[in-house]
């Protein structure tokens, strides 16, 4: 199995080296109108926006401001395939214009122009953040009325092109069936309220980047990949930065295009791809650990579980995670000055060559083939290569 991957290093207003209807999943997280570090990049795209901000007409920029958003939702909406998902990941402001303290609510502005364009909103999800710093409040302290609540949490809206998505070909079934993921991971994944995924404090070196990266964790992109997408299809970012969206595609054996309008991303891009293998495989077996914890905590608590999963030696919940491969990455390669490609282990009846879980045991142990999993320590090690956060509470 191969995935192929692509950076465009343009403005993601005007994508015509993409063609209609040919993109399953977007996911990305644009710059957030109103937030200062974006007042340069926004007004670059039109200078009225900074006679806006040097005006104090804070509504005007903010508008102005999601005009240049709503060419690339636009985009967006004409490459997705029918039945594809737009995630994006979108926090609201709040800042001070002309001596008024005031919201800036990008996540309506942005659901908003969405509908228009045609898109249905699916549930969004709320991705509540970890704030513990003294000085986090806003305002007039304990004094009222003047004291403001604090946003400690982000929005990931959830959009859909049309109907629900067909497989109706025996191949794309199959395939559909492979993509699958666990029941217990399902019960934590497709829930409205995300929590325990800090955000990416970036180790940027380069001064020229430095300013300009506000990352999402891995985990959020790899679980948004997995939930809305099946493996060969083709991930779309649009504000693609230091390429954590390409980084979960290949994590998950899919394919990716990245467009980003700042060239001096590449050089931290190509450096994070050299640990994807090591960072890819190690989750994998984490996946496969939490599991197999999870089926001896229910059949201690509930007795036997009914299904056994068809390809390797555990069990599993139900009959749609039985079909389930998880893919071993073997290379990495640039193939091109701005392209990728990934080649995974074709042998599906070994989880990162290891896993096996023996119905023959009565104590339901875990037997390991070939090598033990790795330890948090190591996971994090890698995940820390990756500028990635904690694997220790991944899912």
């Amino acid at each position: 199995m191969e995935t192929n991957h692509k950076i465009l290093f343009q403005n993601a207003n005007n994508l015509h080296q993409i063609k209609d209807n040919s993109i399953a999943l977007m996911i990305t997280s644009p710059p957030y109108p109103m937030i200062e570090m974006w007042d340069g990049m926004f007004s670059e795209q039109n200078s009225e926006i900074k006679e806006a901000l040097n005006n104090k007409d804070g509504s005007n920029a903010f508008e102005l401001m999601n005009q240049e958003l709503d060419k690339v939702w636009n985009e967006v909406y004409r490459v997705l395939i029918p039945g594809g998902i737009a995630c994006i990941n979108i926090g609201d402001a709040t800042r001070t214009i002309g001596g008024n303290f005031q919201l800036f609510s990008s996540s309506t502005r942005i659901m908003n122009h969405c509908l228009k364009a045609g898109f249905n909103a699916l549930p969004k999800i709320l991705w509540k953040k970890t704030t513990n710093a003294p000085n986090k409040f806003m305002g007039s302290g304990m004094l009222p009325p003047g004291a403001y609540v604090t946003l400690e949490h982000e929005y990931i809206l959830i959009l859909r092109k049309g109907g629900k998505r067909e497989f109706t070909k025996p191949h794309e079934k199959k395939n559909r069936q492979e993509s699958a993921f666990f029941w217990e991971e399902r019960n934590i994944w497709f829930t409205d309220i995300w929590e325990g995924l800090n955000g990416v404090i970036q180790k940027l070196n380069d001064e020229k980047i430095r300013g300009r990266s506000a990352a999402y964790p891995f985990e959020l992109a790899y679980r948004l990949i997995n939930m809305f997408s099946v493996k060969g299809d083709t991930v779309l970012d649009p504000y693609f930065g230091t390429g954590t969206t390409m980084l979960s595609a290949m994590a998950s054996a899919r394919n990716s295009i990245g467009v980003e309008i700042d060239s001096n991303f590449k050089d931290t891009i190509i450096d994070r791809t050299k640990a994807i293998i090591d960072y890819a495989n190690a989750i994998n077996k984490k996946r496969i650990q939490q599991h197999l914890e999870f089926v001896k905590k229910r059949e201690a608590e509930k007795g036997p579980l009914k299904y056994n999963h068809e390809k390797y030696d555990f069990k599993v919940m139900t009959r749609q995670d039985n079909s389930l491969i998880l893919h071993d990455l073997v290379s990495c390669e640039q193939t091109s000055d701005n392209e990728f490609k990934v080649n995974y282990a074709s042998n599906s009846k070994e989880v990162n060559g290891s896993v096996t879980m023996s119905s023959r045991e009565s104590n339901r142990e875990t037997s390991i083939n070939k090598r033990e999993f790795l330890e948090v320590s190591q996971i994090e090690q890698k995940a820390g290569r990756l500028n990635a956060s904690s694997l220790h509470n991944f899912f």
